[in-house]
């Protein structure tokens, strides 16, 4: 062999030496992609110039929440079907542009006090206070500007399963309401699939909370199509019947032999039009509160959603007594989400775990009353998997 010969071998040597090595970093540059991770860019300008932000958390399968600091707001979580595909499986905008134009609480934290409250007044302590009307003559999700529409302080926790902790201060007579009010929601997104939601509020005042998140799901991924097939089970054995203005009775109803009996599992559509029932009449469909049988205030599993064509399964599991099962029933197309897509009669469900609607006006239900030197804390979990 000479030595000309012998240059063309060891320079092909290292030519597939450095193509073994590039391939090799490339696999580990797509293996990366699935990793515990948080990025955070801008989302746009609020009215006053001040920027809000968009976090996106990844677990190691490939799952990711996109979640703003403007009013908490989820405004993405994927979730896989039966094939592993990740899709969307929520009601969004694409910009902030989109929710300031006016969103029906699309995916946000819902505070002071999530639900309606009778004619915007309750007694506290001997003292009447008014909050604002803004949905009929009651008072809907902590007033014109509740929760939904603050700029909260985001701190993203890396770690072994990636958090994003908002926290909000209240003032005393925000919206109405007493007592300042420090706030801290914690969303982790965890490595089973399940987006765990943390909440905890302290106050210098007696005052009345209720948290939620108002998160529209259609388990599709296909924000045109009807969440009329979804399947439902709810470990529910009472709900909590309204009057036409959709504010509370009084008195808890069992679900057995009505169209709220979701203790064994029904499509979403079965039922939702028997306007015989008064109930559905005034909700236009379902917009009630379901009372679980088991009301204790330890983590336990209360729903479950079934979508076949895509084989995704979604569970809640909550620490609250209750959760307000809602169906897009006021969604009219004139909200345009993501991708252009007009936000269409029922093409969304809610399941908002919380305390009972107007509790501060019946003495009958449990207090949601808040005083100095206790702690509000309350957990909520949405996992996701295929079938």
């Amino acid at each position: 062999m000479n030595l000309k010969t012998l240059g063309v071998i060891l320079c092909g040597v290292a030519i597939m030496q450095s193509c073994t090595s590039k391939n090799s970093d490339s696999t580990q540059a797509s293996d990366s992609l699935k990793v515990n991770k948080i990025e955070k860019v801008a989302f746009g300008k609020l009215p006053d110039g001040t920027v809000a932000d968009l976090y996106t958390l990844h677990n190691a399968n490939g799952m990711e929440v996109k979640i703003t600091n403007y009013g908490g707001t989820i405004t993405s979580l994927t979730a896989p079907n039966k094939n592993g595909k990740y899709e969307n499986v929520t009601l969004a905008c694409d910009s902030l542009s989109g929710y300031l134009k006016g969103v029906p609480y699309f995916g946000a934290l819902v505070g002071r006090y999530g639900n309606r409250i009778a004619k915007g007044k309750f007694t506290l302590d001997g003292k009447e206070y008014s909050l604002a009307q803004n949905n009929g003559v009651n008072a809907l999700h902590g007033g014109k500007k509740g929760f939904d529409k603050v700029l909260w302080t985001a701190t993203p926790i890396d770690g072994e399963e990636p958090q994003l902790k908002l926290n909000y201060t209240s003032a005393d007579g925000e919206e109405g309401y007493p007592g300042k009010l420090e706030v801290e929601v914690v969303y982790t997104l965890q490595k089973d699939n399940s987006l765990k939601i943390d909440y905890k509020a302290t106050t210098d005042k007696a005052t009345v909370v209720n948290l939620t998140n108002h998160t529209y799901f259609n388990l599709t991924g296909d924000a045109n199509k009807e969440i009329l097939d979804h399947e439902l089970t709810l470990q529910a054995d009472k709900f909590v019947p309204v009057n036409e203005t959709l504010i509370p009775t009084g008195e808890l109803k069992a679900v057995a032999g009505t169209p709220f009996d979701f203790t064994t599992t029904h499509k979403i559509g079965e039922r939702i039009n028997d306007t015989k029932d008064i109930q559905i009449k005034y909700g236009k469909g379902y917009d009630h509160c379901w009372v679980f049988t088991d009301s204790g205030n330890q983590l336990k599993n209360v729903a479950s959603v079934y979508e076949a064509t895509s084989g995704r399964l979604m569970e809640v599991l909550t620490t609250e007594p209750a959760i307000q099962f809602y169906t897009g029933n006021f969604l009219d197309g004139s909200v345009i989400g993501k991708g252009g897509i007009p936000a269409k009669f029922r093409t969304g469900f809610c399941l908002e775990t919380e305390h009972y609607p107007d509790s501060p006006n019946q003495p009958k239900f449990p207090t949601t009353v808040l005083k100095p030197g206790e702690t509000y804390q309350t957990t909520t979990v949405y996992k996701f998997s295929s079938k």
